[in-house]
C-alpha cells in the first residue's frame, strides 16, 4: 500500500500497485496505468481483475482510492467535488513518480479523470473512460441524483445512508457502505453540479487519447457524433450495464491495451 497527502492537513490518499516490467514504484515514463473507481466503488475490486488480463501483461498498474472511499482517509473538511478529487488523484501520481499515465476511469472516475487531464496534462498520456459523467444536472434516476436528493443532514445522520444501501443491492452496497457518508453526499453532490467547464468540453478539447466505452444496456451515449468529431473513440459494448469490468472485462481490457498512451 502507498500513500500521499492531498489536502495540505495530514489526510492521505491511499493505493495499491502490481508492479510493471520496471518493477513497483518504477517511474519508467508512460508505463503506468492508474484504474479509478466510481462512487461509492473502490479501484481494486472493480479493475484488479482488467488488469490482470492477459493483453495487459507486465504494465505497471495503479489503484487508487479516491478521498472518503475505500483505504483512503476521509476528512470532514474537504470539499469532495470533482476538482478536489481530481487535485488528491494528482497527489497520489506526484508521490508515485507516474507521468503519462493511461487512466481509466468509471463512472464519476472517469469525470475526475478527465478533470485531472485538464488541470495537470502532464500527468494523462490517455484516458479511457466507463460510462464516464460528462454533464451535469443528471438523470433523476442515476444513483448521484439519489443521494444527493437528500440534505447532508438527512443523508449522514438521518437515515439516508442505510436507505440508499438497501435501495441499490448488495452489489454496489459491498464497497458503498466503505464509503464516508459525508463524503459520499458531498461527493455525489459535486457530480450534479458538475464542473466549468463542463467535463464533456474539458473531454472533448483534451489533447491526450481517448476512449469512451458506452454499454449497450444502458442506451445511446448522448452527443456521441460530436465526441466523436473532436477525437474521442466510442466504442459500445454490447450485452453490457454500467460496470463494464463485471459485464464485458475482455472489452475493457481491450480498450486498455488499444490506447496509444
Amino acid at each position: 500500500m502507498y500513500e500521499a497527502e492531498f489536502d495540505g492537513r495530514g489526510s492521505r490518499i491511499r493505493w495499491t500497485e502490481a508492479a510493471g516490467r520496471g518493477g513497483a514504484g518504477s517511474a519508467v515514463a508512460g508505463a503506468a496505468t492508474v484504474y479509478v473507481h466510481g462512487l461509492g466503488a473502490m479501484s481494486a475490486v472493480y479493475h484488479a481483475h482488467v488488469a490482470a488480463h492477459p493483453a495487459l501483461s507486465g504494465r505497471r498498474s495503479l489503484f487508487v482510492d479516491l478521498p472518503g472511499h475505500g483505504i483512503s482517509d476521509r476528512p470532514a473538511d474537504f470539499g469532495y467535488t470533482l476538482e478536489d478529487h481530481a487535485d488528491a488523484l494528482a497527489a497520489a501520481l506526484d508521490a508515485a513518480g507516474v507521468g503519462g499515465a493511461r487512466v481509466v476511469g468509471h463512472s464519476m472516475g472517469g469525470s475526475v479523470s478527465v478533470v485531472l487531464a485538464h488541470r495537470r496534462p502532464d500527468l494523462v498520456s490517455g484516458l479511457v473512460l466507463t460510462e464516464a459523467n460528462l454533464d451535469p444536472d443528471l438523470s433523476p434516476t442515476a444513483g448521484s441524483s439519489s443521494i444527493a436528493a437528500y440534505t447532508e443532514e438527512q443523508f449522514v445522520r438521518g437515515g439516508g445512508f442505510a436507505e440508499i444501501l438497501r435501495r441499490f443491492g448488495p452489489t454496489w452496497a459491498a464497497t458503498m457502505r466503505l464509503a464516508n457518508p459525508l463524503a459520499l453526499h458531498r461527493s455525489a453532490t459535486g457530480l450534479v453540479r458538475g464542473t466549468d467547464p463542463t467535463v464533456r468540453r474539458m473531454l472533448m478539447e483534451s489533447a491526450v487519447d481517448r476512449s469512451f466505452i458506452q454499454e449497450t444496456l444502458s442506451g445511446e451515449l448522448p452527443g456521441a457524433a460530436d465526441l466523436v468529431a473532436s477525437g474521442v473513440r466510442v466504442i459500445e459494448s454490447p450485452g453490457a450495464g454500467h460496470n463494464v469490468m463485471f459485464d464485458r472485462p475482455d472489452v475493457l481490457a481491450a480498450a486498455v491495451a488499444g490506447s496509444t498512451a
